[in-house]
C-alpha cells in the first residue's frame, strides 16, 4: 500500500470515527441523524450528478439497500440514545464483517481461510470484553441494538456489493441516501413537532453529514491505489480511534479492558479482511 493510500484510508477512518461521535454526543440523536443525513446528501449531490450513472438493473438493489440503511441509522441513533460510542460502535462495526462471512459462507457458498475463521474467534473475544462482564458488562438492550447494527450493515455491504455492478458508486450512494434523508427526516419532524428537527439543525449536525460523505469518498480515492483488503482493514482502526477518542476527551468513562477488546476486533477484522 502506498503512503498516499495510508492517508486516504486512515483519515477515512477518522472521520468515520468523528461523525459517529457527534451523533453520539447528540442531545437529540435521531433528530441529529436527520438533519446529517440531508446535509450528507446535500454535500454528495454535485459530485454526483457530474458522475451519474444508474442502470435499470441497479434499482432492485438500491430498494433493499435503502430498507437496511433506513433501519441502520435509525437503530444507530437508538443506541448512541442509550450507550456511549465507546460501547456501541466496536460492537456494531465488529460484528458486521463476521455476518457478512457468515452470509457469504452459508448462503452463497463462499470458502472460509484459516485467517478468516481465527479472524472470527479474535472478533467475538473483542466484543466480549467491550461488553464486560459482572458489574461492567454493558446495557442488554444497548447491546442488542448495536448488534442489530452490525446486522444492518451486513445486509447494506452484501447488497451494495452487487448493486454498485451496475451504477457509478457516487450516483448510487447519493440515491440511497436521499431515499433514507427524506423519510427519516420527515418521522423526526412529525414525532417532534418539528421543534427538535430546528434544534437539531446546528454546525455538529452538517459536520456529522459532511463527514460521512468526507469518509465514503476517501475510501473510494483509497481503492483507486489499493487492493480492497488491505483498505478494508485499516478502516477499521476508526474502531480504536472512537474507543481513544471517547477516553482521551473525557465524555464517558471507558475501561482499560473495553480499549483492549476494542483493538481485538480490529486485529480480528484485520484477518477477516486479509484473510478472506
Amino acid at each position: 500500500m502506498t503512503l498516499a493510500a495510508l492517508a486516504l484510508v486512515l483519515g477515512s477512518a477518522v472521520l468515520h470515527a468523528g461523525w459517529n461521535a457527534l451523533i453520539a454526543d447528540a442531545r437529540d440523536t435521531h433528530a441529529t441523524t436527520a438533519v446529517a443525513l440531508l446535509a450528507g446528501a446535500a454535500v454528495f449531490a454535485v459530485p454526483a450528478a457530474l458522475t451519474w450513472r444508474v442502470e435499470a438493473e441497479a434499482w432492485p438493489y438500491i430498494a433493499a439497500s435503502v430498507g437496511f440503511e433506513l433501519a441502520y441509522f435509525a437503530l444507530l441513533a437508538a443506541v448512541y440514545a442509550r450507550a456511549g460510542i465507546s460501547f456501541a460502535y466496536p460492537i456494531a462495526r465488529g460484528s458486521a464483517p463476521v455476518l457478512v462471512l457468515a452470509v457469504s459462507t452459508l448462503v452463497l457458498g463462499a470458502t472460509v481461510s484459516l485467517a478468516a475463521a481465527a479472524g472470527v474467534l479474535v472478533v467475538t473475544a473483542g466484543v466480549l470484553l467491550v461488553r464486560g462482564v459482572g458489574r461492567e458488562a454493558g446495557d442488554p438492550r444497548a447491546l442488542a441494538l448495536a448488534l442489530a447494527v452490525g446486522a444492518c450493515i451486513a445486509g447494506y455491504t452484501l447488497v451494495d456489493d452487487r448493486g454498485v455492478e451496475h451504477a457509478n458508486a457516487l450516483s448510487y450512494f447519493e440515491v440511497v441516501l436521499v431515499a433514507c434523508a427524506l423519510p427519516y427526516a420527515a418521522a423526526v419532524a412529525l414525532a417532534g413537532g418539528g421543534q427538535a428537527f430546528r434544534r437539531a439543525a446546528d454546525a455538529r449536525a452538517v459536520a456529522a453529514g459532511a463527514g460521512m460523505v468526507a469518509a465514503y469518498l476517501l475510501v473510494l480515492e483509497a481503492l483507486e491505489r489499493a487492493e480492497a483488503a488491505p483498505v478494508a482493514a485499516l478502516r477499521e482502526t476508526s474502531i480504536v480511534i472512537a474507543a481513544a477518542g471517547a477516553a482521551l476527551a473525557g465524555r464517558e468513562r471507558v475501561p482499560p479492558a473495553r480499549l483492549a477488546g476494542a483493538a481485538l476486533v480490529v486485529a480480528g477484522v484485520a484477518a477477516l479482511a486479509l484473510g478472506g
